[in-house]
C-alpha cells in the first residue's frame, strides 16, 4: 500500500501543480504556446466531458462516475491478494488520474487540459489536449491490458 501511495500522490500533486501553473500563465484565448515548434504546445482548454471532449456538459455525471471509480479502486486496493507489481502500478496510476480530474471538476466545474500535440496525422491533427491525470489513466489502462494477457504464476505446493 505504501508503494501505491508513493506513486499516486506525487503524480496527483504534479497534475494539480501543472494545472495551477497553466491557469496562471496561459490565457484560454491565447494562441497555443510552442514548446517544440510544430509538434508540442501548451494551451488552456476546459473540458466538461470525457476523453476527446465527448459527452460535453455532463460534469455532474462524471463527478458521480469518478466517485464510483474511486470506490472500485479502493476496494481492489484493500482486498487481500498476492503482490503483483503491474497491478499495483495500474491501480496507483488510476488513483492519481481519477483524483486529479475529480479535483478539477469539484473546484472548477470542468477539467483543465493543457498538453497539445500536433502528430501530423489525418483526423488527429492536432491530437485533443490532455493533462497529467489523463496520461495516468491511459497508462493505467495499458498496464491493465498487458496484465490481463500475462499468464498467472504457478502455485507452489
Amino acid at each position: 500500500m505504501k508503494f501505491i501511495l508513493l506513486l499516486s500522490f506525487p503524480l496527483y500533486a504534479l497534475d494539480q501543480v501543472t494545472k495551477w501553473w497553466v491557469l496562471r500563465t496561459v490565457h484560454p484565448e491565447e494562441r497555443p504556446v510552442p514548446v517544440i515548434h510544430d509538434f508540442f504546445y501548451l494551451v488552456n482548454v476546459t473540458n466538461t466531458g470525457a476523453a476527446f471532449g465527448s459527452f460535453r456538459n455532463n460534469n455532474a455525471f462524471f463527478i458521480v462516475l469518478s466517485c464510483v471509480a474511486l470506490l472500485v479502486v479502493a476496494a481492489l486496493l484493500l482486498r487481500r491478494r498476492s503482490t503483483d507489481a503491474l497491478r499495483d502500478i495500474s491501480l496507483a496510476l488510476l488513483l492519481a488520474g481519477i483524483l486529479g480530474n475529480l479535483t478539477d471538476r469539484l473546484l472548477h466545474g470542468h477539467v483543465i487540459d493543457f498538453l497539445l500535440f500536433d502528430l501530423h496525422i489525418p483526423f488527429a491533427n492536432p491530437w485533443p489536449a490532455f493533462n497529467v491525470a489523463d496520461s495516468c489513466i491511459c497508462v493505467a489502462v495499458v498496464c491493465f491490458i498487458v496484465h490481463s494477457f500475462r499468464k498467472p504464476k504457478e502455485q507452489t505446493a
